[in-house]
């Protein structure tokens, strides 16, 4: 995925088609087009937050994504003539509450509760100076693997450096104002001690959530009770204090001019919230885009601090970023597993798309995710060979390592080699890898019946004449007619019977296709060695 450098010529058609095309950036993007109309600004800024609590997970990748799907479907509309920045900007300067359950040791972590995370010790390694500044540099790096075209911002920084103190001495002199929003939104008991500013106090370095004694707007200090008692009275600037998350969000708004930012539904009910703190503050509230929240194998939300859920890394290991980048672009707007077994999906929906590109008219192209996936710049791509078809034949063949599989690829794409077909080889690559790790602990395979059994042989039969096809239609239709023949009904009780006695799996591919690329004696064996009895037990 190329970074956001400038849109390369393009056809007018592009720019034309851009001001009708559906698909979901388009909206967002003619939003904020309206936006800046209005408001006669000459840059849009969008932003993304992050919260360094834990290690950086998909979930915050898919924020800097979909931001930046919507940034470029923003440059068509405005034929690239109005500039555009993205922050990423990283909440590191927020006390830690807890420690998360994926550290090496919590007993190191816990004499630092409650410190600014860029005031603890980094847990993992001394590389970096604190926990906020090793898991800044994860996102970092993870966005650079992609690259993105952004600027990293640290709250730390930002508080310290001054950057926000204007701000926040407005925020002194609006501290009623501020307080009237905040107030209802909390019980009783929370009312009581509540304040917008969280200062950090001057002996232990924690964050308090402390009552204010006094705000004075004229100097632009507050006033509050420290942890041995004492009354103690800081500035609002320079780091001495910072806000809460609520008010903190209107705050970097108003103090950044941030025109468009995206966050999960689970900050929905605060929106209302962030966008009125912001305008006390004197800045007007970005356009924003409610997603979905992503859910771990049980259905639960994927969490930094519990680490489940797939990790970035993880991902990555077992497929191409563009496959990633499909799966944050679909129904954004909709609840979706994020765990091992909606890879090979994404991997195989990316190359159709992809593919699918080249030949389509200019107002196709837009609304073709791979267009957005690749920010404008989707490269012409041809895979011969499914991402699932190729974990067939790893299961099949037992295949260790890629040298096994171009065995089997070369019989089927003709002269195909690792070194003229790179990015089949990384899809072999990463099918060995996916299958050996995450399918093969897990197939069961089963005995088949006596109908099943006797179907098998009969298309072990049939397939003899057929020695050295690769015609997967051919192999398809042979398929069909065997299971018509012996009255399966449906006739996917037919392919559920292949797939389970053969594979080891309840779903498979077009099975003629596996013929194909497998081999037809090949096929026959394995219908052999099931019908023996093999495989169900060399993998009990």
């Amino acid at each position: 995925m190329p970074t956001l450098s400038p849109l390369p010529p393009l056809d007018p058609a592009f720019f034309d088609a851009a001001q009708t095309a559906r698909a979901w950036p388009f909206e967002e993007a003619r939003k904020l087009v309206k936006r800046l109309e209005k408001s006669g600004k000459q840059e849009a800024l969008f932003e993304t937050g992050y919260g360094p609590s834990g290690l950086p997970h998909i979930g915050t990748f898919g924020e800097v994504a979909r931001t930046t799907m919507v940034r470029t479907a923003f440059r068509l509309l405005t034929r690239d003539e109005v500039p555009t920045r993205l922050i990423c900007f990283s909440d590191d300067m927020d006390g830690m509450r807890k420690i998360p359950d994926n550290v090496p040791s919590r007993s190191f972590l816990e004499p630092y509760l409650q410190r600014p995370l860029t005031a603890v010790p980094d847990p993992w390694t001394n590389e970096f100076a604190s926990f906020g500044e090793h898991n800044n540099a994860m996102l970092r790096r993870f966005l650079d693997t992609f690259g993105f075209d952004y600027e990293f911002a640290s709250a730390t920084d930002y508080y310290k450096s001054g950057k926000f103190d204007a701000v926040l001495l407005r925020a002194a002199e609006r501290y009623d104002d501020i307080m009237k929003v905040m107030l209802p939104t909390l019980g009783a008991e929370r009312q009581a001690t509540y304040s917008p500013f969280l200062p950090i106090s001057p002996t232990s370095g924690r964050v308090l959530y402390v009552p204010m004694k006094d705000v004075n707007a004229k100097d632009g200090t507050v006033t509050f009770a420290d942890e041995d008692g004492q009354d103690v009275t800081v500035p609002v600037t320079g780091g001495h204090v910072k806000m809460q998350w609520k008010p903190d969000f209107g705050m970097r708004w108003a103090a950044l001019g941030v025109d468009f930012e995206m966050f999960g539904k689970d900050h929905q009910t605060n929106a209302p919230i962030y966008d009125r703190i912001c305008e006390i503050l004197g800045g007007q509230a970005p356009e924003h885009y409610v997603y979905e929240l992503f859910l771990d194998e049980n259905g639960q939300k994927i969490s930094k601090s519990k680490g489940n859920g797939l990790t970035i890394d993880e991902w990555l290991a077992y497929a191409s970023t563009e496959s990633l980048g499909l799966y944050m672009f679909q129904k954004p707007r909709a609840a979706k597993r994020l765990y091992f077994d909606v890879i090979p999906r994404a991997v195989d929906e990316y190359y159709q798309f992809a593919e699918a590109y080249q030949g389509q008219d200019v107002a196709q192209r837009l609304e073709n995710p791979a267009f957005h996936v690749h920010f404008g710049h989707p490269p012409k791509v041809s895979m011969p060979i499914t991402f699932s078809l190729l974990l067939n034949i790893v299961s099949a063949s037992n295949a260790h390592d890629t040298s096994v599989l171009w065995g089997f690829i070369s019989r089927y794409v003709k002269g195909a080699t690792p070194q003229t077909e790179p990015e089949l080889d990384r899809l072999a690559t990463y099918a060995v890898r996916y299958f050996n790790d995450r399918v093969r602990p897990t197939k069961v395979f089963r005995a088949p019946t006596e109908k099943e059994r006797a179907a098998l042989q009969d298309l072990a039969d049939q397939l003899t004449p057929l020695e050295g096809s690769t015609n997967a239609e051919e192999l398809q239709n042979l398929v069909y007619e065997v299971g018509k023949a012996h009255q399966f009904e449906p006739l996917r009780d037919w392919f559920g019977a292949i797939y389970q006695v053969l594979l080891g799996a309840d779903q498979g591919p077009r099975f003629g296709s596996f013929v194909a690329l497998y081999g037809v004696a090949e096929t026959r064996k394995l219908i052999a060695d099931a019908l023996a009895g093999k495989l169900v037990s060399a993998a009990a």
